[in-house]
């Protein structure tokens, strides 16, 4: 019998994440609650967190740290209405410390919440028909899908199994209503949960969808990527891709980030049985006793792929077709103004950091809730960090438009190609995994390296940009053309090499360095690219033409053959 984690025991005794959440809650004391149920809470879509900049003055003080919460919300390809929209800014006004945040998943999240107002943000959040639930924790989180809607009838059959395989998939405990939304208390033994079992997932699962020639979602990074095979604009099925991942810890070799390897072609109606069963794979095949090596990822490179996939084949009842030939073109956002085949207009707006905030002259909180009461189509949140106001009438861009230019919503139009297709994570003060700043410092390290790019005529030129403030990889920093990595505070790792399509990892190129070394190491760099690239070749991929990398192994990315 092997050896099972901590969080196993956790997740077994928890009556199906009940476990003494409710007591923690109303425990006036604290402000936090019991260790075991920080665990058990991330299942209901919330961190237990401090404000790290006061731990120590606290401590002085002889105060427990300032707790509060991260607040993150389930919104299947990241579509948003107007209404859903104007409570969520409502919520982040009354409740959290810092404004809406959008992630690197599709959806928001709120920090700062404190203990005695989690209860009534959840219900708010589920009052305007969303939810917290699986937004965190060992289960297939929010199902991300490419969010610009160019072609009307193939995106929205996309953004359908998404939110379907999001709420088919998620968990049934009815533990959720209970806790948050005063439902009627479990009496007896807990409800089954038919396809999570008593201890649910391993750990965290991730699903993505993708609309070639867009890789606006990193399909090679998710535990399951669906590449949508489109014909005359209409869906015909999926490339599935398993076993994606970025998380790592330093100074472990055992532990890496991994590209997502295609395995097949499924037809739309073999796609839910298919998803089921590649998460059902990963629940019985995970190692439950090391969670650093519990995702699809490591499982893949423990039991075989093969192996997997011929099981998969197995339980399903039927073999997978051959890949289907697809082209990837980018894995950034297009802004401005994009018109869709049924005549609607789409506008991408630049959300640095997705941080939503009435910062000068910059008021993106207000400037959304104002476009949110006049706006008569959606929102789409992307997974870059940027927001969509999606399916607009002609007839209303100019209104748009015009509280765009009020707020300075459309800073995007003078940018610089780095800032524009540069993620970060929130790191310090908030998450309890950084090593070094993220969010806070990409301001200033954007700053240097626009100083550098423009002495070097390469201003305009789009660069991956991605920050990180530890190797978890929350931004996907190992598919940045240029990651940081947080070592320790104001160190990184320096990695260099992915392409602009999301299919191939970068390289270390060095090590636990500080800003005037990574800057140093980035300008004959810079120079060399400006002087010697070829017409439309990407900075990664400059990097290793010129042999300033070594090619990468085939585990680093996508082989050729399955791309048309």
């Amino acid at each position: 019998m092997p050896v099972l984690s901590e969080l196993e025991h956790i997740k077994d005794q928890s009556r199906q994440l009940r476990g003494s959440i409710a007591e923690g809650l109303a425990d006036p004391v604290t402000g936090a609650i019991g260790e075991a149920d920080t665990k058990l809470l991330k299942f209901h879509g919330s961190y237990q967190q401090d404000d790290r900049d006061l731990r120590e003055e606290r401590r002085r003080q002889k105060l427990e740290p300032l707790y509060s919460f991260m607040l993150r919300a389930r919104l299947p390809g990241g579509v948003v209405t107007p209404a859903q929209w104007l409570v969520f800014d409502r919520l982040a006004r009354d409740y959290a410390s810092s404004g809406l945040r959008i992630t690197t998943r599709q959806t928001f999240q709120w920090h700062g919440i404190l203990k005695h107002d989690l209860k009534p943000t959840i219900a708010a959040i589920n009052h305007a028909m969303a939810s917290t639930i699986a937004a965190c924790g060992d289960v297939l989180r929010n199902v991300v899908s490419t969010p610009l809607p160019v072609q009307s009838q193939a995106h929205a059959e996309a953004y359908a199994w998404a939110a379907k395989l999001s709420d088919e998939l998620a968990p049934k405990t009815t533990a959720y209503h209970e806790l948050w939304l005063d439902g009627e208390k479990l009496v007896g033994e807990p409800e089954p949960e038919p396809l999570y079992g008593r201890t649910y997932l391993p750990r965290k699962f991730k699903i993505g969808l993708a609309i070639p020639p867009l890789n606006d979602i990193d399909v090679f990074a998710q535990d399951l990527g669906l590449i949508a095979i489109a014909e005359e604009g209409r869906l015909v099925g999926f490339n599935l891709a398993i076993g994606g991942g970025m998380g790592a810890t330093h100074g472990d070799p055992t532990t890496y980030p991994r590209l997502a390897e295609v395995i097949g072609f499924v037809a739309p109606a073999q796609l839910r049985d298919a998803a089921e069963q590649v998460i059902a794979l990963q629940r019985d095949w995970g190692d439950r006793g090391e969670r650093k090596h519990a995702r699809l990822k490591y499982t893949l490179d423990r039991r075989g792929t093969d192996a997997f996939k011929t099981e998969l084949e197995r339980r399903l009842g039927f073999p997978l077709q051959a890949a289907r030939p697809y082209r990837f073109e980018h894995n950034g956002d297009r802004y401005g103004w994009l018109q869709g085949s049924d005549g609607r207009w789409h506008l991408t707006l630049h959300v640095e950091s997705g941080r939503l905030l009435d910062l000068d002259e910059r008021r993106l909180l207000s400037g959304m809730r104002e476009l949110a009461t006049v706006h008569t189509g959606d929102f789409r949140l992307t997974c870059n960090q940027n927001v969509i106001v999606a399916n607009v009438e002609a007839a209303d861009r100019e209104r748009i438009d015009a509280i765009v230019a009020a707020h300075n919503l459309d800073g995007y139009r003078e940018q610089s190609g780095i800032r524009r297709h540069a993620i970060a994570c929130v790191a310090l003060p908030t998450c309890g995994l950084a090593m070094a700043e993220s969010e806070r410092y990409l301001p200033t390290i954007l700053d240097k390296l626009e100083t550098r790019l423009a002495r070097h005529g390469l201003l305009d030129a789009p660069i991956l940009l991605r920050l990180s403030g530890c190797p978890n990889g929350c931004s996907r920093p190992y598919l940045g053309e240029i990651a940081l990595v947080g070592r320790a505070p104001g160190r990184y790792d320096l990695r260099l090499g992915a392409d602009f399509a999301g299919q191939r990892l970068n390289s270390l190129y060095r090590e636990n360095v500080d800003e005037k070394a990574i800057l140093d190491a980035l300008d004959p760099l810079f120079a060399g690219y400006a002087a010697e690239r070829a017409v439309g070749e990407g900075f990664g991929d400059f990097l290793l033409r010129s042999g300033v990398l070594a090619p990468p192994s085939p585990a680093r990315r996508i082989p050729a053959e399955v791309i048309a």
